[in-house]
């Protein structure tokens, strides 16, 4: 998502961010052409160790064919905002952390299933 963001601030109408899902049936994905752009919510996490924050409910418009995601303007200003005053609005919560230690084989990607 981070390497191929886009806005699609003219193409989203500001009161449709209200209703989610909301299904832009017509509109074709800038990615693969394909139409039926939705508009969903995820939660993503910015910077590690004590100076992780996680962000919820961020809105996304993302293509059910290819996968790809965009952002608006608009919300990415509002993950800005959330950033720079993150000791202000931010909610400190207990998160269990693990870290992998498996051992993954050279070619297991090129594995069948």
């Amino acid at each position: 998502m981070t390497s191929k963001r886009k806005s699609l601030s003219k193409l989203v109408p500001p009161e449709s961010l209200s209703s989610l899902p909301y299904i832009l049936s017509s509109e074709h994905c800038v990615s693969c052409g394909k139409a039926g752009v939705q508009l969903r919510e995820v939660t993503r996490s910015f910077g590690h160790g004590p100076k992780l924050l996680v962000i919820e409910g961020i809105p996304i418009w993302s293509c059910s064919r290819c996968g790809e995601s965009y952002l608006t303007a608009q919300t990415m200003h509002e993950i800005e905002r959330i950033k720079t005053l993150r000791k202000s609005v931010a909610v400190a919560r207990y998160v269990p952390i693990a870290v992998f230690t498996g051992n993954v084989p050279n070619n297991a990607y090129m594995d069948s299933p």
